[in-house]
C-alpha cells in the first residue's frame, strides 16, 4: 500500500431513494438495530456530520464513499463484511478497517482515531517486515 492510495469507505446500506428513506426511519425508530455503524457515526438523520467532513478533508488522500450495492458491483470478488474501509491498491481493495473494528467505535472520535491508525499512519500503509 502507498500513502497516496485512495480510501474507499463502504456503507452497509444500499443506494437509492427508497433505501435512504428506510435507513432514516430505521435510525430514528430503532437505532440499536441499525446495521451500518459507519453511517450511524458519520451521519445524523439527514446529512453528514460537519466534524466528519472536516476530518476527511484533512486525510491527504483521495476518498470515495460507496454503498454496499455499488461496492459489490465494482468488486464482486470482495466479500468482506460491511461497513468497512479499504485502500484501493493497484485497483484492488485491501481492507484497513473492518466491520468489527468500526462496530467497536463508540463515537466519531473513536472512528477518526481508527482511520488514522489503521488506514493513514505510516506503519499502516508501509508495514515494517
Amino acid at each position: 500500500m502507498s500513502p497516496t492510495d485512495p480510501l474507499l469507505f463502504v456503507y452497509n446500506a444500499d443506494r437509492g431513494l427508497y433505501n435512504t428513506l428506510a435507513d432514516i426511519g430505521h435510525k430514528l425508530f430503532s437505532p440499536g438495530t441499525y446495521q451500518c455503524q459507519l453511517c450511524a457515526i458519520t451521519h445524523g438523520l439527514l446529512r453528514e456530520r460537519e466534524q466528519w467532513r472536516d476530518f476527511v478533508e484533512t486525510l491527504g488522500v483521495p476518498c470515495e464513499f460507496l454503498h454496499r450495492n455499488q461496492f459489490r458491483e465494482r468488486f464482486p470478488a470482495c466479500s468482506a463484511p460491511l461497513p468497512a474501509v479499504f485502500r484501493l491498491t493497484r485497483g484492488s481493495p485491501e481492507q484497513c478497517a473492518s466491520a468489527a473494528e468500526i462496530a467497536a467505535c463508540v463515537g466519531l472520535a473513536d472512528l477518526m482515531a481508527l482511520i488514522q491508525r489503521r488506514c493513514i499512519a505510516d506503519d499502516a500503509v508501509n508495514p515494517k517486515p
